[in-house]
């Protein structure tokens, strides 16, 4: 069971660094960076190999050091243990979410169960877990400060979560759990990744009336791209929801939308239906073998919320005022649409965009043309700078990237200190996984050797033809914005132990949700939402029409995000973890009455937050709990007076963003805001009637 079966099992290295340079250590500025231009997969099984054994040894050398147990030759040690194996991991872990072909796919298949093996055997090794639990029962009574102590009790409830406890059998049981689940994961992602590779190819552009322009022209650059005539319509969201949105052909609406809703479960070889089922089975034996009684229970021990009834009570709370309002919602849309039709999925969003039209005199056609990406890009960095005293100078071109699309900019503190470095990957293309997300190429640390930051954004933004601006929709600039709150959160921690970096799941959100809050200030909008042909800021009563609309539609995005996170939720607390995902799925959304007009936001067979990793399971609640401090935190720069103001801005800074888990993060909440947050600003936020409204 110890580590040094891992050397056993990969052999002694014998490559030097020069001649795998995914070995070598990282150089360029702050520290270093990853070489992205020398990454190929056919590298990476003897720099897996290599830095697996490596990160054994390590460990091998800290269990058994005869002295006796200490925060300085335990913890210290094992919080700089596998360096090459981290770095390794990182750059693994970017190309096969960036650039995922065939030949990563096949090394991810491969590996992940090794992986989870390797780390299973760290967990798992007495002599050294011996010693973690030697010096956490003398936690309080050897001399360790309140940080170190809380890192010592941290490292020790993971171990025990992780299974350090069981005897030798069910370690073994526990192990075989984890690499099924991890071959089932890449299995998943693999599946998935090829339906969202396929396009509807559409060759008669009448079909497309009412797309605008722009559109358009990323559904030619789409055919273009697959060598396909005409147009192509990609199944990703960022292609489809402008087509739901826009086309007045009803048929192609419902072709585009069933292709995308339908990822996954098509019962064909990309189908997912048994791989889910198989992961929420082998996710309850685990969680039954480790004592808990559902998978959920297990992995809430380590969150904000602590149960799945405490997370389940917030979102039902918020779920009948969302479903009351998309029944007010499909009302209007009805008495637009005329009795010649009934409101289906994927009639929504193209009618809710004409009642919006009608009731506020927005479209949000007109909105595009101010949100050009290079300018919106800049509002971003303009208010982390104006919030936090970040300063960004672009250097592209002087780091590597895997995509020379990319771009890098230098960051500096208000004392002009080096922070890190940031990186936009900003472009859908063949291969990159859907969605939108965060990476942390290197977490910032104290510890000697410290570490400076190397933080990237990753978007799904369509690419139109060259030479032509990129508009963004109001949508696409909000995922902006919160995806840059995750990189901002990153560059201001502060801590010293790395082990303290890491937040609770569902807290990890909150950080980017309030940033979305800067995107429509009139300071960012005079200076970066520009009309990209005119240059003239936007006029005050455009912004008026959509302070206005802001609670509109909110009962579709409410519901269509709840009953994601209630079924996600639900499936994982199943006890003995026997599901039909199709049929679990209809039966839960028939149980809390979903509304027959819209669909969850991600259906199970698709559910990447789910079934790519153990990442977001029974926690995709954590957007709606870190919503309820969002929405309570931005009413403090509200009550102070203006959404720049200083002193909120520097405590929530000090108290919240730079310090990772370095406490625990409820109270420090309570230490920013004075109070538990107040889930009456969430419901205010989204047009909802609040606590002790009749």
């Amino acid at each position: 069971m110890a580590s040094t079966s891992v050397v056993a099992q990969t052999g002694a290295a014998t490559t030097t660094p020069a001649a795998n340079p995914l070995l070598a250590d990282w150089t360029g500025p702050t520290g270093g960076v990853p070489p992205w231009d020398k990454v190929r997969p056919e590298l990476f099984p003897q720099a897996f190999e290599t830095t697996l054994a490596e990160r054994a040894a390590d460990y091998r050398k800290i269990a058994d050091n005869p002295a006796k147990p200490t925060f300085a030759n335990t913890i210290v040690p094992m919080q700089l243990a596998g360096k090459r194996y981290g770095q390794v991991m990182t750059l693994f872990g970017v190309m096969t979410g960036n650039m995922n072909t065939p030949a990563y796919q096949k090394l991810d298949r491969e590996w992940s169960p090794k992986f989870s093996a390797a780390s299973d055997a760290i967990t798992f090794d007495k002599p050294l877990f011996a010693r973690i639990q030697a010096i956490y029962d003398t936690r309080n009574s050897s001399g360790l400060n309140a940080q170190q102590i809380r890192l010592v009790t941290r490292i020790y409830d993971s171990y025990v979560r992780q299974g350090a406890k069981l005897n030798d059998a069910q370690k073994a049981q526990l192990s075989q759990y984890n690499q099924q689940l991890a071959t089932a994961f890449s299995t998943f992602g693999e599946k998935l990744l090829a339906d969202e590779s396929k396009a509807i190819s559409v060759t008669d552009e009448a079909q497309l009336a009412g797309l605008p322009d722009s559109v358009k022209a990323v559904a030619k650059a789409a055919a273009a791209e697959r060598k396909l005539p005409g147009f192509a319509i990609v199944n990703t969201r960022s292609a489809v929801d402008p087509v739901l949105t826009y086309a007045t052909d009803r048929a192609l609406r419902e072709k585009v939308w069933r292709a995308f809703v339908n990822r996954g479960d098509n019962g064909d070889a990309n189908d997912t239906n048994a791989t889910i089922a198989q992961i929420v089975k082998l996710r309850a034996d685990r969680a039954h073998l480790l004592g808990f009684k559902t998978h959920a229970d297990w992995r809430m021990q380590d969150t904000m919320a602590k149960t799945p009834a405490a997370a389940m009570d917030l979102m039902m709370r918020v779920w009948p005022a969302a479903k009351g309002r998309v029944a007010e919602e499909v009302a209007d849309m009805q008495k637009v649409a005329g009795t010649s039709l009934t409101i289906e999925p994927w009639d929504y969003r193209f009618y809710q965009e004409k009642v919006r039209k009608a009731r506020y005199d927005l479209d949000q056609a007109q909105l595009k043309p101010y949100f050009e990406l290079g300018n919106i890009i800049q509002g971003s960095l303009y208010a982390a700078n104006r919030l936090y005293g970040l300063n960004f100078k672009e250097i592209t071109g002087t780091v590597p990237v895997f995509e020379p699309n990319m771009r890098v900019w230098s960051v500096t503190d208000k004392a002009g200190k080096d922070v890190g470095l940031f990186y936009r990957d900003d472009f859908a293309r063949t291969g990159k996984r859907s969605g939108a997300w965060a990476n942390t190429y290197r977490g910032q640390r104290g510890l000697a050797p410290a570490q400076l930051v190397l933080s990237s954004n990753n978007n799904n933004f369509a690419k139109g033809a060259p030479g032509e601006p990129i508009l963004i929709s109001l949508d696409d600039a909000q995922t902006l914005f919160h995806e840059f709150g995750h990189a901002i959160h990153a560059m201001l921690q502060n801590v010293y132990y790395p082990g303290l970096a890491g937040t609770p799941r569902d807290f990890v959100e909150y950080p980017s949700q309030v940033n979305e809050h800067w995107l429509l200030t009139r300071d960012v909008l005079d200076k970066y939402a520009r009309h990209y042909q005119t240059k003239a800021a936007m006029p005050q009563d455009l912004l008026d029409k959509i302070e206005k609309s802001r609670t509109f539609n909110q009962g579709f995005a409410t519901t269509e995000y709840l009953s994601s996170a209630i079924v996600d939720m639900k499936i994982h607390t199943v006890p003995d973890g026997v599901i039909d995902p199709d049929k679990f799925e209809a039966a839960t959304l028939a149980e809390i009455g979903m509304p027959k007009q819209l669909v969850m936001r991600h259906r199970v067979p698709q559910f990447q937050h789910l079934f790519a990793s153990d990442s977001y399971s029974a926690g995709y609640y954590s957007y709606l709990w870190s919503e309820t401090m969002d929405a309570d935190t931005f009413a403090a720069f509200e009550e102070a007076g203006s959404p720049w103001d200083k002193a909120t801005a520097d405590k929530f800074a000090k108290v919240l963003l730079s310090t990772g888990n370095e406490t625990d993060r409820a109270e420090a909440y309570r230490a920013f805001r004075g109070r538990d947050p107040d889930v009456n600003a969430l419901l205010k936020k989204r047009g909802f009637a609040t606590q002790g409204d009749k």
